[in-house]
């Protein structure tokens, strides 16, 4: 009762992603009711803008790690618009033993429409450290690449943390991705082709 009272969209998945239990919120999300959402593959309803996300989630979930798990997506809502997100996966079980199920939570940050008319405010360098944090590289080696010193670069990353709302890097990273500041599907990450302010 209380998982269907819950206004953000939330499922309940297997580890390979087929939806278990949906509320309300989550079957909204897609045009449809809970019901209708059993057994469909979550990544299918909610695409990944990033293929190599979900390989690590898999591979993750394969060793039986058990840390939250952040996928940006993008899906078509019932009214047409494109929305773009992020989903949440925390793997939860009774034991350590036990195969998990995965709670997943979708976070809606954008539809189409805004996104291509307002693209977010994001100077060429914050890009770039943002790329740079993508693909792994520290804070000394990312102050290092853009002529920066460290606290230059968590000047930066605390603006665009606090402008975004994001509780860590983690999640800066994930948003630069759901709104198209990283170019999707590029490997190492760069920043995207729009211009944004100087």
């Amino acid at each position: 009762m209380v998982f269907d009272r819950v206004s953000v969209p939330v499922a309940v998945c297997d580890v390979y992603g087929a939806v278990q239990v949906a509320n309300p919120a989550m079957a909204a999300e897609c045009g449809t009711t809970p019901g209708r959402l059993q057994g469909r593959d979550v990544l299918e309803l909610f695409r990944p803008q990033e293929a190599t996300q979900v390989e690590r989630i898999a591979e993750a979930l394969r060793l039986r790690h058990r840390s939250r798990y952040q996928v940006s997506v993008r899906w078509q809502a019932p009214d047409g618009a494109q929305r773009y997100g992020e989903l949440t996966a925390d793997p939860v079980s009774d034991t350590v033993e036990d195969t998990p199920a995965l709670l997943v939570m979708l976070r809606v940050l954008a539809e189409r429409e805004a996104h291509e008319q307002r693209p977010p405010q994001v100077a060429p360098i914050e890009a770039r450290i943002l790329a740079l944090l993508a693909s792994g590289t520290t804070t000394a080696q990312a102050a290092r690449d853009t002529d920066l010193t460290v606290d230059g670069v968590n000047y930066h990353l605390r603006r665009l943390s606090s402008r975004w709302n994001a509780a860590n890097r983690t999640e800066l990273v994930a948003r630069a991705y759901a709104l198209g500041v990283l170019a999707p599907g590029v490997w190492p990450p760069t920043p995207a082709s729009w211009e944004g302010p100087e």
